[in-house]
C-alpha cells in the first residue's frame, strides 16, 4: 500500500518495538534465528523503503551528487527518528555509517551479543535497491554491546566478507581495514 502514489505507506511506532520483537523471537526461535529473522525482515523493509527515499530525492536518489545522496539519506533517517547518521570512507571499497543515537540500539540493556540486526538488513536492502546491485552491510559497533556508537560497514559482498573475516580473527576495525 502506498501513500499519495509514492513509496510504501509509513507509520510511527515506539522504538521499544525492536526490544519486544527481539525478545519474543528469541523465546520462540532462539538467538541465532532471531538475528536472521530480523535481518531478513529489515532487508525486505529496506527494499520497499527505497521508494520513499527516491521520492524525497525528487525521483532518483542515486542520480544525486555523492554529497547530495548522503545528505538525502541521512535526512531520511533523521526525520523518521532512526537517529543521526554520519558517513566516512575509510577504505576505497568500504564505507562506514555511524550513529551515537541509533534507534534500534538499547544502551540501557547492554549485552555481549546485542546487535541492530533489523537495521543492518534495512540498510543493505535500501542501499542495494537504490544502487541497483547488491550492497552488503556489517555491523561493526553497537551501543547495545557497550560501544559508544553504532557502526555499519558497507560495500560489495566480497569486501564485507573479507572485513568480517579479519574482525573474527580479533583485529580491531582500523587494522582490519588496513589489512584489506
Amino acid at each position: 500500500m502506498s501513500r499519495n502514489g509514492g513509496g510504501p505507506r509509513e507509520i510511527a511506532i515506539p522504538v521499544s518495538v525492536f526490544d519486544s520483537l527481539r525478545t519474543e523471537l528469541a523465546k520462540a526461535a532462539g538467538a541465532l534465528e532471531t538475528v536472521r529473522a530480523l535481518h531478513h525482515a529489515g532487508y525486505q523493509a529496506g527494499l520497499a523503503a527505497a521508494g520513499n527515499v527516491n521520492q524525497e530525492a525528487g525521483g532518483h536518489a542515486f542520480n544525486l551528487s555523492v554529497s547530495g545522496f548522503w545528505s538525502n539519506l541521512t535526512d531520511y533517517f533523521s526525520k523518521r527518528g532512526w537517529g543521526t547518521l554520519t558517513r566516512s570512507d575509510p577504505h576505497p571499497g568500504i564505507g562506514l555509517l555511524g550513529s551515537s543515537d541509533w534507534a534500534e540500539a538499547s544502551p540501557d540493556n547492554v549485552t555481549s551479543d546485542g546487535s541492530c540486526s533489523f537495521s543492518t538488513g534495512f540498510l543493505s536492502g535500501l542501499l542495494s535497491q537504490l544502487t541497483g546491485g547488491p550492497i552488503a552491510v556489517l555491523e561493526v559497533k553497537c551501543r547495545t554491546r557497550g560501544d559508544g556508537s553504532c557502526g555499519f560497514a558497507f560495500g560489495s559482498e566480497t569486501a564485507i566478507h573479507n572485513l568480517h573475516g579479519h574482525l573474527l580473527e580479533g583485529e580491531d576495525l582500523n587494522a582490519a581495514l588496513e589489512a584489506l
